[in-house]
Order: structure tokens, then sequence, then C-alpha cells
């Protein structure tokens, strides 16, 4: 199975896949799904589903049981049960069939129109009833109503085959020259075919008159030529009232029947002829296919949804009802199925697609045949094996053949003898280079920012770094390295980085403390050689826990150390700005840490205190004065000297307009009475959790006097 997404949507590819070749027989086949997982896990959606060459029309019965495909080579026609997804039956045809529609709900009556002017009329038992029409046909409808088998083809008349009576009505004769497609609306029952000048006449059959004919040429004007006009190929009805017209140089019109000017028009720009169309309901999507793809584009403006493109030319298109699921009739021998969710659920009997398709995506791959090899006829030629052509080793497919895989190689060592040494030595190469690959490379670290550069690529390399915050880090940090928009930090010298300056070490601590490490573990690691032991222990496996517990430690470790670093500036700032003391040489300090003996003076200033009992008589006549002095003493002077002792802080303003002062005055708190608050406070709440309640005690149960 193939899955594509172009446009955001997927598209599911159910017939992609690993094939087998059908000349081999059954038991080989048998033998290779068994060996080859590939083939056991292929989608095969209807055993058997696709014709011997090419498959030309393909179609569902209105009961939804079976599906019907005819194509060639012979001509034939296939029926298939959905119920067993397989072949209920197959029937040869005299000529090719070039289009057929189901009469009945089921399988047993059917209406086939040959390439030889041949109408055959099939039941359950086979061929019923054959008869010719006059011309060549192009398409036909069966008109329930009145049972009339509409037939056209290379001819102005619309042929009338009546399956009641047995015999041709009068023919409507129309305007066209020739008429290549006809559909009849369920509704209202009007028939309307299209012609190859580019017009699409109305009849209503009760009338048995034309009731309308719409020019679509004229909505074409760019594709209008004097040799070239837009044929009609392809009609569809969408209720009673939406018609969408298909032309031969694809184009998809879009009209109400009521107007002669079509709402939408869709070009798939392919130049190629439109072979079907179909409605999506739901979605208000129009699916329409020309022989390279088939495109879905919204129903009201045109707009492209998504388009599948297949790689041999298409020749019918038909969309199961109410699902997204839809059958490609091509150039090949398998009849492709493809699968859209987005159009709708899978059908009711294979509902088992929607699951499966979601389990079995696989990358795309061509079709190989592993047990058999496809050589050209020039390789055949260079191989020696020219006389094998026409037997059974050598199988003609298109330009070349199909040779047994094991012949191919006894071929090959009998035409290159040398082949064998030639592998051997580039498989020697190989391992080479394998070797040189797996040795240790040196970082190139770049001029700028050495250190910074090793980290990054330190983190970027580490494979313990696997989740969390350490898998963002290391994302990061590829990230930082590979990105041009920071070349220049790693290369211009403007943007080096001082790791020695006090911003870097207050903004970051840990990793200048780590660098400083880890150069002294580098240094001392440098003398030894290198030692790799494997430990017995699983070091790999850690959960979520583990990552929140070292990223908490970090968080710590990296406090730590702010801290650190901030007192360490702090001292060295106050180191400067605090005053030199002057220089001591040893022999002085030696004498001044020496015991010294003080002697009394002799020349004592009567006038000075002496005693202690002098020194108290000093002290409170000092005290009187400064008693005296304040009071005397002016608000301003008293405010002075409330702030030396810091008491008291002011902030005086000049600024007033009036020339004056402006002071104001701050108290500062009082230390002892905030002490002395902490201390009651810590008082109080250790009596309160000594202190035993009386709501514990408990008083012993008086017992009830009635048992005395």
């Amino acid at each position: 199975m193939q899955v594509s997404n172009p446009n955001n949507i997927k598209i599911y590819n159910l017939s992609s896949g690993k094939s087998l070749p059908e000349f081999i027989t059954d038991k080989k086949k048998r033998s290779l799904q068994k060996k080859d997982v590939d083939l056991r896990r292929r989608i095969e959606l209807i055993q058997d589903f696709g014709m011997p060459t090419v498959s030309t029309t393909v179609k569902m019965s209105p009961d939804g049981q079976y599906i019907f495909a005819t194509g060639t080579y012979k001509p034939r026609v296939r029926c298939y049960d959905v119920n067993h997804l397989s072949v209920k039956f197959e029937r040869c045809l005299d000529s090719e069939a070039v289009a057929f529609d189901i009469l009945s709900e089921d399988y047993s009556k059917l209406v086939f129109l040959l390439s030889n002017r041949t109408i055959e009329l099939h039941t359950q038992q086979g061929r019923h009833y054959s008869v010719r029409m006059p011309k060549f046909g192009r398409d036909l409808c069966y008109h329930p109503a009145n049972c009339d088998l509409m037939l056209v083809g290379a001819g102005s008349e619309i042929y009338r085959l009546n399956l009641d009576q047995g015999r041709f009505l009068k023919s409507y004769a129309t305007s066209s020259p020739e008429l290549n497609c006809v559909t009849i609306n369920p509704e209202h029952h009007l028939v309307v075919v299209g012609g190859v000048d580019g017009r699409v006449e109305c009849w209503d059959p009760r009338s048995r008159q034309a009731v309308g004919v719409l020019d679509c040429s004229t909505s074409l004007q760019h594709c209008v030529t004097d040799d070239v006009v837009p044929k009609v190929t392809c009609l569809k009805y969408k209720g009673p009232l939406n018609l969408a017209v298909g032309t031969s140089t694809g184009q998809v019109m879009l009209y109400d029947i009521r107007s002669n000017r079509p709402y939408v028009v869709k070009d798939h720009r392919y130049e190629l002829p439109i072979n079907s169309i179909a409605f999506n309901d739901d979605n208000g999507i129009v699916i329409s296919s020309d022989s390279r793809a088939v495109k879905l584009w919204k129903e009201n403006t045109g707009e492209a949804v998504t388009a599948v493109e297949m790689e041999s030319d298409i020749n019918n298109m038909y969309v199961v009802d109410n699902s997204g699921l839809f059958f490609l009739a091509n150039e090949s021998p398998k009849i492709h199925s493809y699968f859209i969710p987005m159009l709708g659920p899978a059908p009711k009997w294979c509902s088992f697609l929607d699951n499966i398709t979601e389990e079995m995506e696989e990358n795309p791959v061509q079709e190989i045949y592993d047990d058999y090899k496809f050589l050209t006829q020039k390789e055949v030629q260079t191989l020696g094996l020219s006389n094998l052509v026409g037997t059974s080793l050598l199988r003609a497919y298109m330009h070349g053949y199909f040779i047994d895989i094991r012949l191919y190689h006894k071929a090959m060592a009998v035409a290159n003898p040398f082949a064998y040494k030639e592998y051997r030595k580039r498989k020697i190469e190989e391992r080479v280079e394998e070797a040189r690959a797996n040795r240790v490379h040196v970082k190139k670290l770049p001029k700028v920012n050495r250190h910074l550069a090793d980290r990054l690529m330190t983190r970027a390399a580490d494979e313990e770094l696997k989740s969390g915050k350490k898998k963002k880090m290391k994302r990061e940090a590829a990230n930082l390295l590979d990105d041009p928009r920071f070349k220049s930090m790693f290369e211009d010298p403007n943007f080096q980085v001082d790791e020695e300056s006090e911003e870097f070490k207050l903004l970051n601590p840990v990793v200048s403390k780590q660098f400083e490490k880890t150069k002294a573990k580098e240094e001392k690691l440098a003398q030894f050689p290198k030692i790799q032991e494997d430990s017995d222990g699983d070091h790999g496996s850690h959960d979520e826990s583990d990552d929140f517990a070292s990223s908490d430690e970090e968080d710590k470790k990296w406090v730590k150390e702010a801290k650190k670093v901030i007192l360490l500036q702090q001292s060295k700032q106050k180191s400067k700005s605090a005053p030199q003391r002057p220089l001591v040489d040893k022999q002085q300090q030696k004498k001044m840490s020496k015991p010294q003996i003080f002697h009394l003076k002799d020349d004592v200033d009567p006038g000075k205190p002496f005693t202690l009992q002098d020194l108290d008589k000093l002290g409170c006549e000092e005290a009187n004065q400064k008693r005296e002095a304040k009071k005397s003493a002016t608000l301003e002077e008293r405010v002075r000297e409330s702030e030396k002792k810091g008491g008291i802080s002011r902030l005086v303003h000049s600024d007033l307009t009036s020339g004056g002062k402006q002071a104001t005055f701050r108290m500062n708190k009082v230390t002892k009475e905030s002490v002395r608050k902490d201390l009651e406070k810590e008082h109080r709440d250790e009596r309160r959790r000594i202190r035993r309640p009386a709501s514990k005690l408990k008083t012993a149960k008086r017992k009830n006097s009635f048992f005395k």
C-alpha cells in the first residue's frame, strides 16, 4: 500500500505493493508468499481485481453487491462479489466492449455495446440475445420508465431500442453531426446528449421533441480555433437542475439547466478529454478524471482540493456511493483502488480499511521481482544469451526479458571472471571507510570564543542529555552552532567574551567555576593516558524524577556560587575604597609587638584630672554644661545634634518660590524597642505552647444511684 499526502490530504493506493509475475505457476506463487513478508503484508482488496492486459470500464450494481469490469485481451467481462471479495464469474466477448449498463438491481441482466456495432444482452445463464445497430456506437443509457435503450454513436441520431417490444423505435434526430455521450436524469427523465460540435441537446421522451440546445463552445472562447472546436465527451447529472459537462480540451463546466452560462468552469490544464465525472454531495466536491489524473475540486468555487496521478493512462473512473473509495480502469492489468478518508468512510463490505490503512503505511517502493532479473536486448547480447531467446529461460517483457537470477549469476561469472575480485576490492574499501569514520575526530574550535564553542560542542554531543530540560539545552546548543545568524560571534573579535571580568562572573558564577575546575582537570588528565572502563550497572536509564532532582540541585548550586561571587566582589570593592595603612618593616613590627613599660610623668598639670574622684567631678560639670546648652539651643542646633547621634534624618529643599526652606524629618526606628517586642512575643508564644487548658481534664463519671 502506498500513502501520499498532497495538499495535506491522505490518499491510500490500495493496489500498490509488491506483485508476483504472472508467468510463474501457482505453486511457485504460494511458496514465494510464504517466504516474502512484503507479499504477505500487501492489501489485496479484491482477489484478481484486474484484466490480462487493459481494463476499459468499471461499474457497480445498484444494490452495491457486485462490481463489473470489462477489458482485454481477450475481450471479457468479470463480475466480482463484494461479500466474498473474489470473482463470481467471467465471460468472454466476441469484440471489445465500448460501454455497458446494468439493467437489474443485481448481476442478472446486462447490456453491452461492442466495437463491431453489436448490442449483446446477457442474463444469469450467459448471452441471451444480440442485435446490430446501424452505425458504430460510442455510448448507451437505459431508461427504465419506458424500457428504452438509448444508443449514440457516429451519427446524428439517438437510436432507441425498446427492450419490452424487442425492436427499434423511431430515432431522435439531433443537430449535431456525431454524438459522443448520453445520460438520463432519474428525476424528470430528461435525455441529454453531447456532440462533437460542442453542443448539448435535451430531449423529452414524453413529447419526443428537443426541449433545449446548449452551445458549450461559447463559454470556451480561448479554446475555439478555426480547426479545433471543443467536443462534449462526458455528461453527469446532480439532482434535477445541475449538469456537469466535460470537454475534449480538458474543461469541466457546471450548469444550472435553467441558464445557458456555466456558474463554474474548471480546467485540468492537460488538454486531454474528460472521461468521467462524479459528485461528492457530503463535502460539495466534484471528482473529474482525464487520461492522466483525477482531480478533486470544490463545486461552488472550482478551488483545487487534491489530485491523484497515475503512470498509466486512465480509461474510466467509478466512485462508490457515500464513501471515499473509487476505482480506476487504466492501461495496465490492475484496476487501481484508491481510498480518501476525507470523502467519506469505507463501504460496509470493506469496513476494515478504516483500521488497516493507518497500520500498514509504508514508503513507496518500485515493483521488483527478487527471483528474476530484467535484461535489455543489449545486455542479453553482451552476456552471450541470445541463443536462449524464445525458450522458457528468457521471458519476453516489454523491451527486454526476465531471466532467473541464478542463471544470471552464472552468465555474469562466465562473461566477467574478474567480477568477484572487483566486488571483493570494493567491499574492502567500504570496510576501510567505515573504520575511518569510527575514529576519534578532533574538534576544530574557532579563534574567537573558543571556550564557549567547546562547551556548546560538548553539550550537543552529550548522549546522556535525552529528556526534559537537558534535552532542550542540547537542542539549543546544536542550533546555536549551526545557525548562520550567530556566525560572527565565533569569527569577529569584537564579540569576544571576557570570562575574567566581574560582569561575567556575576552573571555566570557556575560557568566560571566549572570552567576553572575543567581546566585544572584537563591539565591533570593530560599527564596520564585515558582509560575507559565499562561499568556493569545501567547508567543510561533514568526517569523524569531524576531530571527534576538534578535541576533542583543545579539551582541550589547556582545560588550558592552566586552568593560567593557577590561576597568576593564586595570584599574587593571595600578593600579598594578603605585607606591603606603605611607599610611597617618587620624589625619595627617586632619592636611594637614586645611589651612596653609605662612611666608616670612628673610634669602633671594641676588643672587636669588625676584621680577617679577628679574624673567624676569633671564628668558632672560637663554634663551640667551640656544640659544648660541644650536649653538655650535653637531648633536647628538640636536637629543637627540628633543627626549626629543618628536618631533623625532630615531632607532640606530650597526650591520654594518664596525663597524659603522646607525641611522633612523622619524618625528612625529604635532598635531596643523592636528587640523588646520580639522578646515579649516569643515569651507569649512559649507560654501558649506549654499551658494546659481545663478542657483536657477528665472527671470521673458518677454512677447511677439506681444500681446502688
